[in-house]
C-alpha cells in the first residue's frame, strides 16, 4: 500500500526556515501530483502548494514568495521550502499524492507540526 511520512517540522522563531520532506511508498512516486496542505487549531485544512508530474507548481498567495514545493522522483520525496516564517505558519502540515487517475488527493501522510514563536 501507498505510505506517505512527513519529517522536519519543529518549533522556530518568526523569520526562521525550514524544509518538510515527504517521502513516499509502496506506489509509484513520479506518477502523482503532489501537494502540501495545513491546518492551524480551530481552522480548515488549506492548500499550500502542489508540484505536478511535469513539476509545475502552484501556491497559495500568502506564502507564494516564501515557500517552495519541489519534488525527486529518485528519492521519491517531495519538499517545501518554508523561508520568513511567520507565527501564522503555524499549524500541521500534511502531505498528500494525487495518482494521475483520480479526480482528488488518495494518500495522505499523518502530518508533521510546524510551530513559529513570536
Amino acid at each position: 500500500q501507498v505510505q506517505l511520512v512527513e519529517s522536519g517540522g519543529g518549533l522556530v522563531q518568526v523569520g526562521a526556515s525550514l524544509r518538510l520532506s515527504c517521502e513516499v511508498s509502496g506506489g509509484t512516486f513520479s506518477t502523482y501530483q503532489m501537494a502540501w496542505f495545513r491546518q492551524a487549531p480551530g481552522k480548515d485544512r488549506e492548500f499550500v502548494a502542489n508540484i505536478d508530474q511535469s513539476d509545475r507548481t502552484r501556491h497559495l498567495d500568502s506564502v507564494q514568495d516564501r515557500f517552495t514545493i519541489s519534488r525527486d522522483n529518485t528519492k521519491n520525496t517531495a519538499y517545501l521550502q518554508m523561508n520568513s516564517l511567520k507565527p501564522e505558519d503555524t499549524a500541521i502540515y500534511y502531505c498528500a499524492a494525487r495518482p494521475y487517475y483520480m479526480y482528488d488527493y488518495t494518500y495522505w501522510g499523518q502530518g508533521t507540526q510546524v510551530t513559529v514563536s513570536s
